[in-house]
């Protein structure tokens, strides 16, 4: 087990398009336009046609890109807006910045997403918008919750910050509610050189009133119909992107390649049963942001990767029932127990493309170690 794994490698996702890339920083240098543009439109037209859908609109951060679509559905104070325990923390944190209340819902222990069967005893009269989560990469069960918000009436706002390119029912997240937000973190599939995301939508009033939301509110220059934020991409960050893009598709595949191999070297190292691996539930295509296996022990074994140069990560130690920015909410200890399990056993591990079966190998030999040593079952 001399071999290290990094739970990312983003150098060596880098190395081949290097050239590429750098021709197209200098491109925008070369052009001194570097917020918004050619750049930014021209990503925008191309991420539009990859995700299926009529809008797509460019924005600074995946955080912004859910701020900003509840803003344009007009969220605020005294609003309630439902969403997964159990996500990164702009999911509750932007409808808190709004001044509305995050109502959080349990998650299914399979797939980590938000459970559709305790949605609809979430409604309030005050309920304003439904934020299910696309976590690790794998699309919520769209179609149960899609049925809740149409009876209630309520948009839905897809948080596909961890999911570009997984679909569900064969057609890509991101254009089944009101909204999809994406993120471009530089650990994301599809990542930037910094901060930068992405708003979608089939709904033209809507997506005329993000690009007038995220430039302040203004339209035209200086005459502002609305108070928006500055919540626009930087055209390095576009160029950036557009080279990387057309190479999403094959990544992804890489992806799923290993996530494959990954259940197989576990059933060999005699680990079935014990690791528990991720799901691909019938009818929807997981991309695999992160590889996030349930395992006993997790935060020993976590311990025993780390001292063996085996890159893992905690998504998420903590969800927001339990967070101590949300105490006021009133939740308690044991109020979601399937988030809280997903909290105490998961454990993601490397994932990314470029992995050869050499490192997957060295990271399963090293689980296999540690769950070796365990008393038995």
């Amino acid at each position: 087990m001399s071999l290290k794994v990094p739970l990312l490698d983003l150098g060596a996702q880098y190395a081949p398009l290097r050239a590429e890339v750098l021709a197209a920083i200098t491109r925008v240098c070369d052009s001194q336009q570097f917020i918004l543009g050619a750049e930014v439109t021209a990503l925008e037209r191309e991420l539009a046609r990859l995700l299926d859908v009529e809008h797509a609109i460019a924005v600074s951060s995946g955080t912004d890109a859910l701020l900003v679509a509840l803003m344009a559905l007009g969220i605020g104070p005294g609003d309630e807006v439902v969403t997964s325990t159990y996500s990164f923390f702009a999911t509750a944190g932007a409808i808190a910045r709004l001044g509305a209340r995050p109502v959080l819902v349990d998650i299914e222990p399979v797939t980590y997403n938000l459970d559709p069967s305790r949605l609809a005893g979430a409604l309030t009269p005050r309920t304003r918008a439904i934020v299910p989560v696309h976590l690790f990469g794998l699309s919520a069960d769209l179609d149960p919750i899609l049925d809740v918000a149409a009876r209630a009436g309520l948009p839905l706002v897809e948080d596909a910050a961890q999911a570009i390119g997984a679909t569900y029912r064969s057609k890509p997240v991101g254009g089944f509610g009101a909204f999809g937000c994406f993120s471009f973190f530089p650990s994301k599939n599809l990542g930037a050189f910094g901060d930068a995301g992405l708003v979608t939508t089939t709904d033209a009033a809507l997506a005329a009133r993000v690009r007038r939301l995220r430039n302040h509110g203004m339209e035209p220059k200086y005459y502002h119909q609305a108070v928006g934020g500055n919540f626009r991409m930087d055209a390095l960050q576009a160029a950036v992107l557009r080279v990387k893009a057309p190479h999403l598709h094959a990544w992804t595949e890489a992806r799923r390649v290993n996530a494959a191999r990954y259940v197989r070297l576990f059933g060999e190292a005699g680990l079935t049963g014990r690791v528990i691996p991720p799901v691909e539930p019938a009818g929807r295509r997981h991309v695999f942001h992160q590889f996030v296996v349930r395992v006993p022990a997790r935060d020993a074994l976590k311990r025993h990767l780390d001292e063996h140069g085996i890159g893992s990560e905690i998504y998420y130690p903590v969800p927001f029932h339990r967070q101590p920015c949300f105490e006021a909410l009133g939740y308690r200890a044991g109020d979601f127990p399937n988030a809280e399990r997903a909290a105490e056993e998961s454990l993601a591990i490397p994932i990314y493309g470029e992995l050869s079966l050499d490192d997957q190998r060295a990271v399963v030999e090293a689980i296999a170690s540690f769950v070796r040593g365990l008393a038995p079952d």
